[in-house]
């Protein structure tokens, strides 16, 4: 038998899983978790949450966008995510003159609901275990280059297969375990989504950056949108003639709230963890990956913060921008300070000098087990001075100078723009380009790549060609002088110079504008640094793979949960406080007193209280929405497992019914992603109480609360 059954085989058993870790598979629930979910108060059974053959929990669950969960929450396919998740939409479809940002928005009929261009929702149809198709012909002493070639052709192999059974779906093969295990996702795709409703920023992002991953919170994270389809039910492009999807699972709400110790569970989409990192890795995170990070963000956002303030304009068009860079430069800082705090390298350490000494003692050396850290270790001392740079060129300059984006685009598709032209098939790459450009601040743009240039000079080893070839040759190394000279000269710097140059294409125009030099330039040192990652990254992932395997072999009886990958995931555990201190004692809720007691006015950004909001606290008019003791909760924790992609997920009860939106991790548990820590780690959640307040009394949209099934 193959050593790949085994392992499968392990990570089915049925066995007592420490629950409050764990990012858990829902083919293996029965099997695996459900035993202990009852123990700790769970009423479903493992057919509820997730079914094959019939509709479960699980089919209320969507990948709401590219990057977050939302949940169906009325036959009618209303949807509930953060506000966070929703954000990019929400400033998309903002103007001056509509600020939704700013002011909010909310539909009184269906007819106001507003289309979101470019927004997708995903519903996760079937889940199979392919591990035996995609690695049934591997040996177990494949080479890693083997491994990927044969695991590559069964890949495709399994998805022209499902792709043909189910036609019309989309269809995802990811890879669990390091490459172990696999797992087949069909996914049906709606593309008309439309915004139903979302509070004022002073609402769903009260606190900013000040409060993002901390405790006590106080934000109404949460935004409502609409899932529409054909007449058929079925996925169709937008159009006036399409109908809200009709849902045959969604979610129940209640509004009994909880008590400390009660049951919870979390269905998502968790992104990407690392909690089999090995300590080269941890060092390589600490030492190379996020102080670049959190340097090269926090110069470009201190520039972006700055104009955002001087005009309401800027401040729409660099919003999205903004708060998608510094959510993971905070997260950088929280989690490198979480994993020295926390030890984890140390820890991590211990467990490598334990797998050693077995692998040691148990397997063969063709086996592959007892060269794997070994492996790991040469693999990250050669990546990281590569990743480094890498990293420098990414964040730096494709992440950060804007102008590149549309010159990329063009050095591209040069004769793509041609054959366009020939045919006057421009409309559609003009609407995708005025789109682009009125979000682009080139005056703010200009001051980005300044100071990008200027601290990419100073801290890479080796620069991009254009620094010796033109800033050094032609301005005498004037960083200032250069760029001013390429927005001053470049067509991809204004956009009706851009459009000009569509109507009257002219390839060598394009080749010879200076930001195709720089993005040129910026591309071949990329295109380098990559290729000569190739030979450490394959060292890595075979010692990786093998790390991983091992662990399980060496520990057949303990429950493995496979790091996170954007696949749709159940975590569950309980409501609970938590101590980060001595002396330090934090509750489990926050209500709305907190939200009047951090009012700010010096501070006014991140901590404004809308006057309808003090008026409805003033006069305490929380409707049904109040909990036992008469406040009106609006946030609260529990010690379940999430990260990044679990945005918007829900908090389910112990009869599977939604009491809140899951948002934000704490600050004191940020080496979460490395190393689960279960005294510490905390979900924090809005409040489903807190989300229909302010539906119903906040913005007077009742209407929507008569979709809406209660428990």
């Amino acid at each position: 038998m193959k050593k790949f059954l085994l392992l499968a085989a392990a990570v089915g058993m049925t066995l007592s899983a420490a629950a409050d870790e764990g990012m858990w598979l829902l083919p293996y629930l029965q099997k695996m978790n459900i035993k202990q979910m009852k123990e700790r108060g769970c009423k479903l059974s493992a057919e509820e949450i997730y079914s094959i053959d019939h509709s479960s929990l699980k089919d209320a669950v969507v990948i709401f966008g590219g990057g977050c969960t939302g949940e169906i929450v009325s036959p009618e396919g209303l949807l509930f995510t953060n506000h966070h998740c929703g954000y990019s939409s929400i400033q998309s479809l903002s103007s001056v003159e509509h600020d939704y940002l700013k002011y909010g928005f909310w539909a009184m009929s269906r007819q106001e609901e507003l289309p979101a261009p470019g927004l997708e929702v995903r519903f996760i149809r079937k889940i199979s275990d392919v591990t035996p198709e995609v690695m049934g012909n591997v040996p177990s002493i494949a080479s890693q280059e083997e491994y990927q070639r044969l695991t590559r052709e069964n890949i495709r192999a399994v998805k022209e297969r499902l792709r043909k059974e189910n036609p019309g779906m989309e269809v995802a093969v990811e890879s669990f375990f390091g490459g172990n295990q696999f797992f087949a996702f069909v996914m049906e795709v709606y593309t008309d989504v439309r915004l139903v409703g979302t509070p004022p920023s002073s609402i769903g992002k009260f606190g900013g950056d000040t409060d993002n991953w901390m405790w006590p919170r106080h934000t109404g994270d949460f935004s409502i949108f609409r899932v529409y389809a054909g007449k058929d039910n079925r996925p169709a492009d937008y159009s006036p003639e399409n109908v809200p999807y009709k849902a045959e699972k969604f979610l129940k709400v209640s509004l009994d709230g909880y008590d400390e110790g009660d049951f919870a569970m979390i269905m998502g989409f968790p992104g990407s963890t690392e909690r089999y990192a090995t300590s080269y890795e941890i060092d390589n995170l600490l030492k190379v990956e996020n102080p670049q990070r959190i340097f090269i963000r926090g110069e470009r956002q201190a520039i972006l913060w700055q104009d955002m303030l001087s005009s309401d304009a800027i401040r729409i068009q660099y919003a999205s921008k903004y708060a998608r860079s510094s959510n993971y430069w905070k997260n950088s800082i929280g989690m490198s300070r979480g994993i020295e705090k926390l030890d984890v390298k140390a820890r991590k350490e211990a467990q490598e000098a334990s797998f050693q000494a077995w692998a040691e003692k148990n397997t063969l050396p063709e086996e592959g087990y007892t060269d794997a850290l070994s492996k790991i270790r040469l693999a990250v001392e050669k990546m990281s001075p590569i990743g480094a740079a890498r990293q420098y060129l990414s964040e730096a300059f494709l992440a950060s100078v804007e102008l590149l984006s549309p010159a990329r685009r063009f050095i591209g598709s040069m004769r793509t723009m041609e054959v366009k032209k020939e045919l006057g098939n421009t409309d559609e790459l003009k609407s995708e380009l005025a789109d682009w450009y009125k979000d682009y601040s080139p005056s703010t743009d200009r001051k980005v790549a300044k100071r990008m240039l200027r601290i990419a000079r100073e801290n890479m080893k080796v620069l991009p060609s254009f620094y010796a070839e033109i800033v050094d040759k032609e301005f005498g190394g004037d960083i200032d002088a250069y760029v001013d000279d390429l927005y001053d000269r470049s067509v991809f710097a204004s956009e009706e110079r851009l459009m000009d140059l569509i109507d009257h294409y002219d390839p060598e125009k394009v080749a010879a504008d200076p930001a195709v030099a720089l993005s040129k330039s910026v591309m071949e040192l990329f295109a380098k640094l990559s290729d000569e990652l190739k030979e450490p990254q394959t060292l890595y992932k075979e010692g990786h793979r093998k790390y991983i395997a091992g662990l399980m072999l060496q520990n057949p009886g303990k429950a493995w949960a496979s790091d996170a990958n954007f696949t749709i995931r159940l975590t569950y555990g309980r409501v609970l406080p938590y101590s980060p201190a001595d002396g330090i004692e934090y509750n489990y809720y926050t209500t709305l007193k907190g939200v009047m007691e951090k009012e700010d006015p010096k501070n006014p950004q991140e901590f404004y209280v809308p006057e309808k909001l003090k008026e409805l606290y003033a006069a305490r008019d929380f409707g049904r929405y109040a909990n036992r003791k008469g406040e009106l909760p609006v946030a609260f924790l529990a010690d379940c497992d999430i990260t990044g992609g679990n945005s918007g997920s829900p908090v389910l009860n112990d009869r599977g019914a939604l009491i809140g939106l899951a948002f934000d991790g704490n600050w004191e548990a940020m080496s979460g992603d490395v190393a689960f820590e279960p005294a510490l780690q905390r979900t924090i959640s809005v409040d489903i109480r807190y989300v229909l307040f302010i539906v119903d009394k906040f913005a007077g949209a009742g209407w929507l609360l008569d979709e809406l099934q209660f428990e």
